[in-house]
């Protein structure tokens, strides 16, 4: 007797009976058997290599010395670390000291600084003096200002 397949109402056909357990189950069976045997064959490859081929002495002593990693390297306590640099920032702004002992160059506050600028003002152009050339797009100015001292 003859099967004729199933049309829905689409005109589509579809499957009249399921699928064969017996070949799925095979299949599964068999694939088990070669994933088991895939890794007997990997340890087996490993342990021939690990007795037969040794890999030596090591290529320096200094092998298992660990070494610090290219900068910039991670901080391993940043608000301690940014406190101190906080509190040495303040204290350079905030007191009197040497800038440069061997030219007598002296730090002040910033406040005190500034009063001395107030009474003293900024200095300002004679008459006479010179003016900056101008520099034209594309040039550069290579000139160091008089009194340049780096540091």
């Amino acid at each position: 007797m003859e099967e004729k397949p199933i049309v829905d109402s689409a005109g589509r056909m579809h499957e009249t009976s399921d699928a064969n357990i017996k070949n799925v189950m095979i299949f599964g069976v068999g694939l088990l058997i070669l994933t088991a045997f895939g890794l007997v064959a990997a340890v087996g490859v490993f342990r021939y290599f690990a007795q037969r081929q040794t890999l030596g002495p090591p290529a320096s002593p200094f092998e298992d010395v660990r070494t610090l990693p290219p900068a910039p390297r991670l901080q391993v306590a940043p608000e301690q670390d940014l406190g101190r640099y906080l509190a040495d920032q303040t204290q350079e702004l905030t007191t009197y000291g040497w800038a440069d002992r061997q030219s007598g160059a002296v730090r002040i506050p910033i406040d005190r600084a500034m009063d001395l600028l107030i009474k003293k003002g900024l200095p300002v152009r004679g008459a006479g003096s010179k003016v900056a050339p101008q520099i034209k797009p594309g040039e550069v100015d290579q000139t160091v200002p008089q009194g340049y001292t780096p540091r």
